[in-house]
């Protein structure tokens, strides 16, 4: 294990070298403009997105570390998944916990991080983030407009929790080659932790109807897909279970002026990968992993590497062949990520494997577990 560990830092050298090169020569619009859309005069745009960004104690020493004691820096915490992010017209992530203030930082139970996190997510390339999860409320109304302030001045989107009822009731666009896509956010629970007084509104809960609801209101507001992510699931289970099953089904049966409500569902919380499947013509991510997590044990008190693994998934859509038809996914796919706890980096396993890490078993875990609900006969591919 040791040598496997020192051969995969070994490999993470390179590929953050690559990274970095990268990110040195890239060009970014300001905020909220865009990026050139690749596929230049068809309209057509490539949407990104990872799983649970989830700050333990080791991953807020970590980033201290990387900021040479001044500060936090997350920025090479995720430099190995900038080639990827920085590459689609739409780059969502999932911002599980709230940010703290004052060096007042915790991990587990009781979430607060660094709010540096927010330049991380933006350097690697993303556009916006899911907000909504178990963890909203664990600083209360302070930490969710902590959070989301301090998102807004990095210039990442969010949805999901909301500052003001005005904020909740305002769906998140944004633009995507041609496309506005709307982002949607909800959770199954906030840990028991009681909404702040008089503000119902701050954190979206996951319930069909005002799901479906949002859905409506967003096609009102001009959006051209609807993507909705979803914080639920069993914790350590592979397999999607019944409740995000049947909502699933639901809300991907769900039409709104003869087009389907939802264009794509992704799922976060279980801590492992999940399958991806298409539900009612509909791509469902049930669950894409921790991006970004410490050590992790399991229900029986082990320590279990599914914690530590993950996928991005990646989406192509194609405009519509007639006036008032819906965005077609064209290209789906799937990228097996790992977060290396030794190394305190995220690690594109195919990438990894290229260089000659020995991390075959991995991938072909996360694969199999990805494709175990049959979604390679509807055209799921693993990306590169």
């Amino acid at each position: 294990m040791i040598a496997r560990r020192r051969q995969v830092a070994l490999v993470l050298t390179a590929l953050l070298a690559s990274a970095a090169a990268c990110q040195a020569h890239r060009h970014e619009p300001p905020a909220g403009a865009g990026r050139p859309a690749p596929t230049a005069g068809t309209g057509a745009f490539t949407l990104v997105a990872s799983g649970d960004v989830l700050p333990h104690s080791s991953i807020i020493d970590r980033a201290g570390f990387d900021a040479g004691g001044a500060g936090y820096d997350f920025r090479p915490m995720l430099a190995g998944v900038q080639p990827i992010v920085s590459r689609a017209d739409l780059a969502l992530c999932h911002m599980e916990t709230v940010y703290g203030a004052n060096g007042d930082y915790t991990g587990y139970p009781s979430f607060k991080s660094p709010p540096e996190v927010a330049a991380g997510l933006a350097s690697a390339g993303y556009d916006g983030c899911s907000t909504a999860s178990n963890h909203s409320l664990d600083d209360g109304a302070a930490g969710i407009v902590r959070t989301l302030d301090t998102l807004d001045r990095a210039g990442v989107r969010h949805a999901g929790t909301a500052r003001t009822e005005a904020e909740a009731r305002t769906v998140t666009l944004l633009r995507a080659g041609s496309a506005q896509v709307a982002h949607l956010s909800y959770t199954y629970d906030t840990n028991g932790m009681p909404f702040p007084p008089g503000q119902p509104w701050a954190v979206n809960l996951m319930d069909e109807q005002p799901i479906l609801a949002d859905a409506r209101a967003a096609r009102q507001a001009g959006a051209d897909v609807v993507v909705v992510s979803v914080h639920w699931g069993t914790e350590w289970q592979d397999e999607p279970d019944a409740q995000q099953q049947a909502l699933a089904q639901r809300l991907t049966a769900a039409r709104v002026d003869g087009r389907p409500a939802v264009d794509l569902i992704l799922g976060a919380h279980a801590h492992v990968p999940q399958a991806y499947e298409k539900v009612n013509g509909t791509w469902v991510v049930y669950g894409m992993g921790d991006q970004i997590a410490g050590e992790m044990f399991n229900y029986q008190g082990v320590r279990d590497p599914r914690g530590n693994q993950s996928t991005l998934a990646r989406f192509t859509f194609a405009p519509p062949k007639k006036p008032g038809g819906r965005w077609e996914v064209t290209k789906a796919e799937f990228l097996p990520q790992l977060f290396d706890v030794d190394a305190g980096r995220v690690v594109d396993i195919n990438q990894a494997i290229a260089q000659g890490a020995e991390l075959t078993g991995v991938r072909d875990r996360i694969r199999d577990v990805v494709l175990s609900r049959g979604a390679a006969k509807d055209g799921l591919r693993m990306g590169e």
